[in-house]
């Protein structure tokens, strides 16, 4: 898949590995686009990966003095969704981010990851250039700041040098006085590409409009704005002709195409409904209650092994799994799904989409339940790793092992072992999740025998066992 893969100890050696780079070397930080763009082909001739995940520095969330927030470049959507500062200054990026792919994709998926992909579908763009958000980017040559709407150059296309690397997305914080409503249209409730989304942001005084920002995804080559519903706005409360009007006017400034997910005319209709649903949203301050609390992030918080300097040669991978250690060699171009199972020999974990899409590849990663078909070998150096082997104590079942037979939540059995890890994991992180938290915490796997009640049956029985 790849010729060199490298990870760098600090940004000066990342910024030293990208000088004189060209568009065969590539920097994976998440690895959820860009494994599945080299698994399709778009890169045959792919010459260097430059691993950034567990480069120190880049993974913090923080607001200046001047009340400007830092979202770093290793932060992940499940980061953002468990930041209390960003659940009070930007609540539609945790909207968004709570909308992005499942749990075991959100813990390994990067929102600057989301953004430089630059796809006009992805859902973190469309509230971060209404909160007017810029990016920092960084190579040997200096540092510059770029807004983010000026970063796009089309679907796809971005101003992203070849040698530079984005460092962050910063953006003022939200005032009391601002509120905003992230919506999205897709073909099911998780797990899917926008059809179409928008952010409405209001800044609002005495129930009347200020300023209005509506951006619209998916509609467009690129992010864009509905202009005209903003100037529209402007001056105006929230009645029910002025949020009609508005959303009118920002179906007017789509420009939509007919793809494999929607037709042109059905994403200029549903942007209407979608602007209206989140003007009235804003209206009865419902907005922020349509995250959880605390979402289900499938994730211990047991951190991982930071690469120094000389901690890796390039080729042997160290590597603890299931409490054993392995030293493996010629696996640096395979993926962690293909390691575990051809090269050590734990075949429970599955090959299944091979695109991060049904979960049966589920296994711990440093304490986080990932998809390891997403996922390079190298990634597992010095780090601790779980399959389904590992969870049983000896000869006995694991609780949520025991469940699933004693419940009938195994058909074909081919989804079982990505099931199990996730249920694991979910009790592990909460030990009474309520049914809607049991359905979030699954949300990333797929049963095709369509045994979802009896799974939901047994991880409630297990639940209780536990408990006891």
């Amino acid at each position: 898949m790849w010729k060199n893969y490298l990870m760098p100890e600090s940004i000066e050696a990342l910024k030293h590995a990208l000088e004189g780079a060209d568009q065969q070397t590539k920097i994976i930080a998440g690895g959820t686009d860009l494994m599945v763009e080299i698994k399709n082909g778009k890169w045959p001739d792919l010459d260097t990966v430059i691993d950034i995940s567990r480069l120190p520095g880049l993974d913090k969330i923080w607001k200046d003095e001047q009340g400007v927030i830092h979202v770093e470049a290793m932060v992940t959507h499940n980061d953002v969704l468990q930041s209390p500062m960003l659940r009070e200054f930007a609540n539609p990026l945790i909207q968004a981010c709570h909308r992005v792919a499942s749990p075991q994709l959100r813990n390994r998926a990067t929102v600057v990851g989301n953004l430089v992909t630059a796809s006009p579908a992805n859902d973190t763009i469309t509230p971060l250039m209404a909160m007017d958000a810029a990016l920092v980017l960084v190579s040997s040559r200096g540092e510059r700041s770029v807004a983010l709407k000026d970063f796009y150059l089309g679907v796809r296309k971005t101003g992203l040098a070849s040698d530079e690397f984005v460092k962050e997305v910063n953006f003022p914080a939200l005032k009391p006085n601002q509120k905003g409503s992230f919506m999205k249209q897709a073909l099911r409730r998780t797990q899917a590409i926008a059809v179409l989304n928008c952010c409405v942001l209001l800044d609002m005084q005495d129930e009347t409009i200020q300023k209005a920002v509506i951006t619209m995804g998916s509609v467009a080559p690129t992010i864009v704005h509905a202009e005209d519903a903003e100037a529209f706005l402007k001056g105006k409360g929230l009645e029910d002709a002025v949020i009609q009007e508005a959303s009118r006017l920002a179906a007017e400034a789509t420009k939509p195409i007919s793809d494999v997910r929607s037709s042109d005319e059905y994403r200029e209709y549903m942007m209407q409904v979608l602007v209206e649903g989140g003007l009235k949203e804003l209206r009865s301050g419902v907005q922020s209650a349509k995250v959880p609390a605390k979402p289900i992030a499938l994730d211990t918080k047991e951190g991982y092994h930071q690469i120094a300097a000389g901690e890796w040669d390039g080729e042997t991978i160290e590597t603890t799994i299931n409490g054993q250690s392995y030293i493996i060699d010629g696996a640096k171009d395979m993926t962690l799904l293909n390691m575990v199972r051809e090269r050590v020999g734990f075949t429970g974990t599955k090959v299944g989409c091979e695109e991060g899409e049904c979960g049966a590849c589920t296994l711990f990663l440093d304490g986080k339940a990932v998809v390891s078909c997403l996922i390079p070998a190298p990634r597992a150096h010095l780090a601790k790793i779980t399959t389904i082997e590992g969870i049983a104590e000896g000869e006995e079942l694991h609780p949520i092992q025991q469940a699933f037979v004693d419940h009938g939540a195994v058909q074909c059995g081919y989804c079982t072992p990505g099931f199990v890890m996730a249920s694991v994991k979910l009790l592990q992180e909460n030990p009474n999740p309520n049914q809607e938290m049991i359905k979030e915490g699954i949300s990333g796997n797929l049963c095709r025998c369509t045994g979802y009640y009896k799974i939901v049956e047994a991880i409630e029985s297990a639940k209780d066992k536990m408990r006891s």
